[in-house]
């Protein structure tokens, strides 16, 4: 594998931090911020010059003396980011600012197996590696999955969605493969990062980004950072469990919120209303094909069809329900709804909200803003490359 270059020491890394986050500065700037002298930032910027990871880019206006000159990560550094969800793949390639090069996607069924999806991710980045946007090697790549994940080993641990990947060695084997280093997470932790970096939580440290697509999970940012628990599996919320009566969920229990509500359980309920007779709307909908999906009931929502609507509102409520306990439990600054299901927009919010200002206590919602996410499909790599960033540009 081929070295990426890294930072030597805590002064070199934050100044890549800072660089990264705040864009090119004078050295004059750089050296009021890190409090450093003349003289050592000088150093220490030579030495980020001589392993590539920062370039001179002119002189900054005078502050009233000699003009000092600017100093940004170089132009070479790139980032990747795989996002792999239960029924797609997006990749998307950065520069060092986290910029967003390029960004594609794809459907892709996860219960494939980590083979076939890891080589559709690779094929996606060499798409973008004939567009030019990759000139040189990799500096680093986040990969997010769609299951509990031991963060340390970088590998899935019996994800209920993704069979064939238990245990696979998905940070070995695109890290061997791209010569780089490599992070594997949960995607709703990359989610939550990608919100904290270039979204609705940018000046939040303590929240919760619960995503709504095929499962249920809630990634947890405490100050400032990814909360995973001892194990890493902090934040599964799709598997508390909502009524001991309930359907049979994925993982093998019963009455999960993931068995209630979700793109899976959703199209179940709407298929089976079609074909009941229920709804004629999503009758319509679903013709001679074998399921519907949640965007079908999007669709019918939309259009007023009550069977539709009831089940986006029971929907929301069960979501309430857990996330009203989790809230009094937690006392978030921000909640924030993100995922392909919260594509059914603000009647599902609505409903939330009113089962956990309802239910929660007073002074954990008195200030609580409850959302929907605004990154739309780039939250996920938006956060794979902070993630991997945020290691490349540490001692």
């Amino acid at each position: 594998m081929r070295m990426t270059a890294r930072p030597q020491n805590a002064h070199q890394a934050r100044l890549l931090r800072l660089l990264r986050d705040e864009g090119p500065r004078s050295r004059a700037e750089l050296g009021d911020v890190v409090r450093l002298s003349r003289s050592k930032l000088a150093v220490e910027l030579e030495r980020l010059v001589a392993l590539g990871l920062v370039e001179t880019a002119g002189l900054a206006a005078s502050r009233g003396g000699r003009r000092s000159e600017i100093v940004r990560l170089a132009p070479g550094l790139r980032f990747v980011a795989f996002d792999i969800g239960a029924t797609s793949v997006d990749v998307a390639v950065t520069d060092g600012e986290l910029n967003v090069l390029g960004h594609l996607a794809e459907e892709c069924d996860v219960r494939q197996g980590a083979t076939v999806v890891l080589e559709r991710a690779l094929d996606l980045l060499g798409k973008l590696r004939e567009q030019g946007l990759v000139p040189g090697a990799v500096h680093g790549t986040g990969i997010g999955v769609p299951g509990p994940v031991s963060f340390r080993e970088g590998i899935p641990v019996a994800p209920p969605i993704m069979p064939g990947w238990d245990r696979f060695p998905v940070r070995a084997a695109i890290g061997q493969e791209l010569g780089c280093p490599v992070l594997v997470d949960n995607d709703v932790n990359l989610m939550a990062l990608g919100e904290l970096h270039a979204g609705l939580a940018r000046s939040v440290g303590d929240f919760l980004l619960v995503k709504i697509g095929t499962g249920i999970g809630c990634g947890i940012v405490v100050d400032g950072a990814i909360y995973r628990g001892v194990s890493g599996s902090a934040g599964d919320i799709g598997h508390i469990r909502v009524d001991d009566d309930g359907p049979v969920c994925a993982c093998g229990n019963t009455g999960c919120l993931e068995a209630y509500f979700g793109g899976a359980a959703l199209a179940r309920d709407a298929t089976e209303a079609a074909r009941s007779g229920r709804s004629e709307r999503l009758a319509s909908l679903l013709g001679d094909r074998p399921a519907l999906t949640a965007e079908d009931v999007a669709t019918a929502a939309a259009g007023g069809d009550p069977v539709a609507v009831g089940l986006v509102r029971e929907g929301g409520r069960h979501v309430g329900q857990v996330l009203a306990g989790l809230v009094s439990f937690f006392n978030p600054g921000l909640v924030i709804i993100a995922g392909g299901v919260a594509g059914l927009g603000h009647a599902l919010l609505a409903e939330i909200r009113s089962v956990v200002y309802r239910r929660s206590l007073p002074l954990a919602t008195g200030n609580l803003p409850i959302v929907l996410s605004e990154l739309a499909g780039s939250a996920g790599v938006i956060g794979g490359v902070r993630l991997i960033s945020d290691h490349v540009f540490a001692v």
